[in-house]
């Protein structure tokens, strides 16, 4: 089953020099499968902030062997639905995390994160975690 990776979980695995733990692992183990998949503001997160041009541009080749998940109209407007549906209820969320979950829904996809956030909009959106065995 693919799987919807957030910024937070290929950073354990790609920015820290010695990625250990269960997100790094798991991680791991949704690439060997071929079903981690990344959207296009996820990579962008992923790769701002990299301070080394020689750091930045080894994460770059090494994510681009993941193709962005298409994006189309409709999962803007649906991020900014769920981001309505979330302000309504006292909910504050990113532009990119409501992105992350429109797709995850358009697509059938579960979100592995480690963001507590997405826990918050598992509450009021159709959204699914996933979560290491």
């Amino acid at each position: 089953m693919s799987v919807l990776v957030d910024t937070t979980v290929w950073s354990a695995l790609h920015r820290r020099p010695n990625p250990a733990g269960p997100e790094a692992n798991e991680l791991r183990r949704l690439i060997t499968l071929g079903e981690a998949r990344i959207l296009g503001p996820v990579r962008q997160e992923l790769l701002s902030g990299v301070k080394d041009l020689g750091q930045f541009l080894v994460l770059r080749d090494r994510v681009r062997a993941f193709p962005d998940l298409p994006l189309r109209e409709e999962h803007f407007e649906r991020a900014a639905e769920f981001s309505n549906t979330c302000r309504s209820r006292g909910v504050q969320g990113s532009p990119t995390d409501f992105l992350i979950c429109a797709a995850a829904e358009l697509h059938g996809l579960p979100i592995f994160t480690t963001d507590s956030d997405f826990n918050y909009f598992a509450r009021h959106l159709p959204i699914r975690r996933h979560a290491p065995p």
